[in-house]
């Protein structure tokens, strides 16, 4: 696309320039929009619901806000998230709630709200367009597109200023270049919609051989997983090594395989006391989650610890699996049947505070086996995250004694921890991820013969 790289540099030479803001063109204010609500008011959504009384009037994706957009010829500015999301309520908070923005905002665009989790459609197809401009995505995802659906810029977190400068940016260009903008959406809108022509690649044990190798490539030799930044934990590739170890036996596969699983299992990814696992790392270690945990990543970590204990033959492997189930079957269950979406990475607006530690704590609760407990939780002064500890289980017992305390101080822990401000859980069922978690009751029933 090559008008993407002007069209950019024309949003960041502006973005210093600033516009009158009349708001003659709203016809309530931030304020009254965030006392009464905006167009999210009633909506089923969570994530909607949890922007009704932003000031920015949103509006759900549908034909008002569409009809809206094209009857006054206005810009759209669409914002798509999910209720878990850790960046997403970081921008809410930096962003969305100011007066400022809302007032701007407001005025000169139609604004949109979308749940990625009501809406896949949508998400799929404007996250195709964010990474065909900017080579990256993710949550919270964010659009300006014109009155006809087509992108001219997407990306994703934006903070304060960086956001109102690009707003006002935009208009200029909306009202000033117009034709270089529709020109660039156009693009953008042609590079989503062309249908790729197919690759067939022959499914043979040569080539299977072949993307193996290739995954392999970029193992993380040092801590797992791959080399990246950030680590996500990625189950269904760690499944397709594993049958291909299954095949093959090749015991340096294997060896990436279990070293992989076990900083997994072992590190702050790993929620030790309810089962399950937080979504990703923002480090290389699998120690520091953004805390938001999912069921479509338990549901498939717990198939690939359960396989893994089957094909690898070691019974830790079946505990987390199991543990996992155990999670979600407990934590997520609906009373009227299926197994809810999330639970946010934030509780009473603290990232991570219902699941870190400090040594007094861990005293309080086990008495003379305190130290010896934190010792082996990695639990010290200071901690690990903002003062405080994630519970890690990366230190050996020093004797047989020591090695059952966790298995004792587990439950009592966990108890304690009930008694905290809980994260907000989206209690929507999606249907594919529970197909998901089904799936990994079974095998956990094929193994056990436990239901």
């Amino acid at each position: 696309m090559k008008h993407t790289q002007l069209i950019f540099f024309v949003a960041v030479t502006w973005a210093v320039l600033f516009m009158n803001n009349s708001a003659s063109g709203s016809e309530r204010t931030p304020e009254t929009i965030r006392a009464e609500g905006n167009h999210l008011v009633g909506q089923g959504s969570l994530y909607l619901q949890q922007h009704a009384h932003n000031p920015i009037d949103w509006y759900p994706w549908g034909p008002e806000a569409l009809e809206k957009a094209k009857r006054e010829d206005k810009p759209i500015f669409l914002s798509i998230g999910y209720s878990s999301c850790h960046w997403c309520h970081v921008m809410e908070h930096e962003v969305f709630e100011h007066d400022d923005v809302a007032a701007y905002v407001n005025e000169h665009f139609v604004c949109i709200k979308v749940d990625r989790e009501e809406r896949p459609d949508l998400d799929a197809v404007y996250m195709d367009a964010v990474q065909a401009m900017t080579r990256r995505g993710g949550w919270p995802m964010s659009v300006f597109m014109t009155p006809t659906l087509k992108p001219f810029w997407g990306g994703t977190y934006l903070p304060h200023d960086p956001f109102l400068e690009l707003s006002k940016s935009v208009v200029m260009m909306f009202t000033e270049r117009r034709p270089e903008l529709e020109q660039q959406a156009g693009e953008v809108a042609a590079h989503v919609n062309r249908v790729p022509t197919p690759h067939m690649v022959p499914v043979t044990t040569e080539n299977i051989s072949k993307v193996a190798n290739v995954i392999q490539s970029s193992y993380d030799q040092e801590w797992g997983g791959f080399q990246q930044s950030q680590k996500f934990p990625t189950p269904l590739r760690w499944r397709f090594l594993l049958h291909e170890y299954r095949r093959t036996g090749d015991e340096n596969l294997g060896k990436a395989i279990r070293h992989t699983l076990d900083v997994i299992d072992s590190g702050g990814i790993h929620d030790h006391l309810g089962g399950g696992f937080h979504r990703y790392t923002t480090e290389r270690t699998w120690l520091v989650p953004h805390f938001e945990i999912m069921l479509y990543d338990n549901a498939q970590l717990a198939s690939l610890y359960l396989e893994a204990a089957q094909v690898l033959d070691d019974p830790r492997y079946l505990k987390t699996g199991l543990g996992v189930l155990d999670f979600f079957l407990r934590d997520f269950e609906d009373p009227d049947g299926g197994l809810h979406a999330s639970y946010d990475a934030d509780s009473g607006g603290e990232e991570g505070s219902f699941y870190v530690w400090t040594p007094k704590e861990i005293n309080t609760i086990a008495g003379d086996d305190g130290p010896a407990l934190a010792r082996l939780l990695g639990v010290k002064k200071g901690g690990n995250f903002e003062g405080h500890t994630i519970l890690t289980r990366r230190v050996k017992p020093a004797d047989e004694a020591e090695a059952e305390l966790f298995d004792r101080w587990r439950e009592p822990m966990y108890q304690v921890r009930t008694q905290r401000t809980w994260p907000s859980r989206d209690a929507k069922v999606v249907t594919a991820w529970n197909g998901l978690a089904l799936s990994a009751l079974a095998e956990g029933y094929a193994l056990t013969g436990q239901v």
